[in-house]
């Protein structure tokens, strides 16, 4: 299967990661074809063979993925409200973000321009896979999901490793009512002709939480110039969403 990684997240060996691409899958078009979502038309039945296919290749029984809303919940995934036998490939846990430390569970975002985020504390063993679109961002919903990660798991940001996904670049980042949609404190990331460059913002929002410079890595890839790997709602509208996975091995 086609997918990329991350150099910061390769040398550990005690998780899996991937970012696939929108190829090698099961969904017709216009879901062509590695589609992971299921709230936005696709036959569900294919859907569920794509993700079934995403879990057998990283070697994982279980999956799980939220519903997401652009908002900055996050969802932990703890031992006491997580049921062992139950197989957890669900799409009804409203939140944008996942933090956990159980094993053998693959935690999956769905995106298709907006960021994708997978970080990991080496030291607490322990995961995160946040999903950032523009909405997010302006919530910080990386100061949540880092919060959720010391408050809950003791994790320190020196610690935290964070890469983030293929996503709308600042080459195609344009916002024509920024004035109205967009908070002031943050037009300073605002380009020539009302483009905005969200990777720049993320960073800076990572950096404001204690996340060292160099345990930092960016996937500069834009996602609408790049429709042959990647689903963009920006240039197609009608699209599928193609898979962030992030999970402990056992």
């Amino acid at each position: 299967m086609e997918y990329i990684q991350f150099n910061l997240l390769k040398p550990y060996s005690t998780i899996c990661h991937g970012i696939f691409t929108r190829n090698q899958g099961f969904s017709k078009k216009p879901f062509n074809s590695l589609n992971v979502s299921l709230n936005i038309g696709d036959d569900k039945n294919l859907v569920f063979k794509n993700r079934k296919k995403i879990l057998q290749f990283m070697k994982f029984k279980k999956s799980f993925y939220l519903n997401q809303v652009h908002g900055k919940e996050i969802f932990i995934l703890k031992k006491d409200n997580y049921l062992k036998n139950q197989k957890i490939d669900i799409n009804n846990r409203v939140g944008d973000g996942i933090v956990t430390n159980i094993p053998e569970i693959l935690l999956v975002i769905q995106t298709a321009d907006c960021q994708s985020i997978l970080m990991y504390d080496p030291l607490k063993k322990v995961i995160a896979n946040i999903h950032s679109g523009w909405q997010g961002s302006i919530q910080n919903i990386i100061k949540a999901g880092i919060d959720t990660m010391i408050n809950c798991f003791q994790c320190k940001p020196e610690n935290i490793l964070s890469c983030i996904g293929p996503s709308l670049g600042p080459c195609c980042c344009e916002f024509i009512n920024y004035k109205t949609e967009i908070p002031k404190n943050l037009w300073k990331y605002k380009l020539k002709n009302n483009y905005f460059d969200f990777w720049k913002l993320s960073f800076d929002q990572l950096i404001l939480q204690g996340v060292k410079s160099h345990n930092i890595e960016i996937k500069k890839k834009c996602t609408k110039c790049s429709t042959k790997d990647f689903f963009s709602y920006r240039k197609e509208k009608i699209t599928g969403r193609f898979a962030s996975v992030l999970g402990i091995k056992k």
